[in-house]
């Protein structure tokens, strides 16, 4: 380190003047910021040194089809990231950036980090294109060393600044169009028909795809430098498209020109058959040095700033030391990482293993951006309204067309990649991250779905087989409400649903949050749980309210939960309510809890059956859902006054059991004597059931808890449910 420091201090002395000369912007413009990056990163290594490979396998034409497929992968990509680009005000990290801001940290995070990666891994592939050139002109040369001598040029260019890293790329851009130039100068003297047509000896299509492939993805080398330009939304949608139809052009043509002047066997064989083929050789090896080491350059300037803004949002470990900038805007520490893992890296030293690597990384990147953009745009919600538009059919094609390649590429890495991301999102979702001071889409996307998923709904009317404990609870005041919310979570997990509402004519604001605060431990049982508070003068009338407005609704509730306290006041508003929840379509249950013994060991549930009453279904399916989150058992009881009845009615509760299907340690119970007398010598629970009669007194529930001292849950049916389907 200390000799790197020592370099460093020398090369910032001989370039200070250059330095203040950059003076008060240091933001870079279309050309530099993305045309020069882009274009410098796709015409590298591959292009120089494994384009001559994929003509001779494939052929001609069957290049120009893995450019041209390759490419259309690219320009989906490019219209996608164009179009969100105009559409939000994308900071720094490139892919990083639109990802976590459409679909959270979490999402952005388990993508940014393999983006990252292979970012990383892309400088030391260019950097082992160059120590192979450097390899033609120097064959005794040691292959690290001139790999650790261009890892420490390029680190070094990189840690100085960007503004210094991009005035070299313009030189590095003139030595590549000369080389060009020198190469498309070479006489060409026949054509090889089996060149044109290709033979795949070496490698299947999908794997000459593979090697070609990481040789358009600097797409991205623009986009990763969003943070540093003066204007992302212009330059990035400009900047890229030019470079991918431009890069394309070439590629094409020099694929062209090697089918015209060399044979099948030179060009899998010999990796520089362009330098040999050429009019001036030498001015072709320069351009590969300065391909290779520009491409390096390019990804040693984006991919810490990636990691940067990975760390910013407190996404990766160490965030704190990743996250810091000099004044010049520059991410050293990032920079010296990102140089430490591409050292590590070159010891691979197979530039054809890398390249299959990168490309599946990269095939994830750009097929997440194209999914981004397809499902802001099937969400047409009106905060999507890039001024750079694009038909759906675009991003549809890249996001089908990336998962599609992956698999054809290696099924199992991708599975493999797919499975990291998708543990790298709940590893980032477990850590808790702080929600981003931009927001995202997240809620408003399944909003959407459930918006959708109701419009469908409401076409089929609810039916018994679906049925699912939905409850409407009123709670008169939060502060002092004593409701049993482990008894409520009982009956409603884990499908159920919760709405709460309280009637307040003032301080509403301080009852939402005593309410949400109240229902808090709910919420944390993964509980649909919603409530509200009507501003309304009485409590009856808003009550009214709220059960008629959701009557309406796809999600309206379908059980009024009340609880019955010792306040005989309250007896009329109850009763009205229940006549009301009926009258709209809901049952209603009635909990007399005891104050002493409450709901005991929340194992036992005796259930209450009449012979012959229509009002039991609701009763059933609620013990039901006790017994299952309790793991408890059930106790089917009836009573009669005559003892001739027994037989007959254990063979009813026998049947019903069966049809209903309950539980194989469900017990029956026939009580003979009067109903009373019954209450008090039923075998001992943590609740009793009861179906509610239309002429059931309050008085009789409050003193049912009391015979059985057990708590009591008195049912009544809406007609809309069933326990035996």
């Amino acid at each position: 380190m200390r000799s790197f420091q020592v370099h460093y201090r020398a090369a910032r002395m001989k370039l200070r003047p250059l330095l203040q000369r950059q003076g008060a912007s240091r933001k870079f413009g279309t050309f530099s910021g993305v045309i020069t990056p882009d274009v410098l990163t796709i015409l590298g290594v591959i292009m120089f040194l494994r384009l001559g490979w994929v003509v001779g396998n494939a052929g001609f034409w069957g290049a120009v089809i893995i450019i041209l497929l390759a490419k259309l992968v690219t320009i989906c990509t490019g219209f996608s990231m164009s179009s969100i680009t105009t559409n939000i005000r994308i900071g720094a990290g490139g892919a990083y950036s639109i990802i976590s801001r459409s679909l959270g940290l979490e999402a952005g995070g388990s993508i940014g980090i393999p983006f990252y990666i292979s970012q990383t891994l892309s400088a030391a592939l260019y950097i082992i294109g160059f120590t192979e050139a450097i390899l033609r002109l120097f064959p005794d040369a040691p292959p690290f060393g001139i790999s650790a001598l261009a890892w420490f040029g390029v680190l070094l260019i990189s840690y100085i600044s960007a503004q210094f890293a991009i005035r070299i790329q313009y030189l590095i851009m003139a030595v590549i169009g000369l080389s060009l130039l020198s190469f498309f100068a070479t006489p060409v003297d026949s054509v090889d028909v089996f060149v044109m047509n290709g033979e795949f000896r070496d490698a299947s299509f999908w794997q000459v795809f593979a090697v070609f492939f990481p040789a358009v993805t600097g797409i991205m080398a623009g986009a990763n430098m969003s943070g540093d330009l003066k204007d992302p939304r212009k330059s990035i949608p400009f900047g890229t498209m030019f470079s991918i139809f431009l890069t394309m052009l070439i590629y094409v043509a020099i694929a062209y020109m090697l089918a015209k002047v060399a044979t099948v066997e030179e060009l899998r064989s010999n990796q520089m058959v362009m330098v040999d083929k050429a009019r001036w050789g030498s001015v072709v090896i320069a351009g590969i040095l300065g391909a290779t080491l520009s491409s390096a350059l390019g990804s040693m300037l984006g991919a810490p700033r990636i990691l940067q803004a990975l760390a910013e949002q407190k996404t990766i470990p160490f965030s704190d030391f990743f996250a810091q900038k000099t004044r010049g805007n520059e991410p050293r520490n990032a920079i010296v990482f990102t140089g430490g893992i591409v050292l590590v890296a070159l010891t691979i030293g197979n530039l054809n293993y890398l390249a299959s690597l990168i490309t599946m990384f990269f095939l994830i990147t750009y097929g997440m951006l194209n999914l981004i953009v397809f499902i802001q745009q099937s969400m047409k919600i009106i905060s999507f309204r890039p001024t750079f538009s694009i038909p759906r059919f675009i991003p549809l094609l890249g996001a089908v067309g990336c998962t599609f390649i992956m698999f054809l590429i290696n099924a199992a890495f991708s599975l493999v990649a797919i499975t990291t991301i998708v543990g790298l999102y709940f590893w980032l979702e477990r850590r808790g991250l702080q929600q981003s001071k931009w927001g995202d889409i997240r809620g408003g996307l399944f909003l959407v779905l459930a918006e959708r998923a109701s419009r469908l709904a409401m076409r089929f009317p609810r039916h018994h087989i679906s049925w699912k404990p939905d409850l409407l609870l009123p709670i008169d005041d939060p502060k002092v409400w004593s409701g049993p919310l482990l008894f409520i979570r009982s009956i409603t997990h884990p499908s159920g649903s919760i709405f709460a509402f309280s009637v307040k004519q003032q301080n509403v604001d301080e009852t939402e949050a005593e309410l949400d605060d109240l229902l808090q431990p709910i919420k944390q049982e993964d509980i649909l749980v919603n409530s509200t508070v009507i501003e309304d003068d009485e409590f009856l009338h808003g009550a009214k309210l709220v059960i008629q407005t959701l009557k309406g609704g796809a999600f309206r509730p379908n059980i009024l939960f009340l609880t019955l306290g010792g306040d005989e006041s309250k007896d009329e508003i109850i009763a009205e309510l229940m006549t009301h929840a009926i009258k709209n379509r809901m049952g209603s249950v009635i909990l007399r809890q005891h104050q002493r013994v409450a709901f005991g060991m929340q194992k036992t549930i005796n259930l209450w059956l009449r012979d012959k009453s229509p009002n039991w279904q609701l009763a059933m399916l609620i013990a039901l859902q006790l017994q299952m989150n309790w793991d408890g058992k059930i106790n089917l009881i009836t009573s009669t006054e005559d003892r001739a009845d027994e037989k007959r009615l254990y063979k009813f509760l026998n049947r019903l059991s069966d049809q209903a299907r309950l539980p194989s340690m469900t017990y029956f119970y026939v009580m003979i004597g009067s109903f009373d007398a019954n209450l008090a010598s039923a075998p001992r629970a943590d609740i009793n059931i009861f179906g509610l009669r239309d002429k059931t007194s309050f008085e009789f529930v409050r003193h049912a808890a009391d015979e059985t001292r057990s708590s009591c849950l008195f049912v009544k049916d809406s007609g809309f449910e069933s326990a035996l389907v």
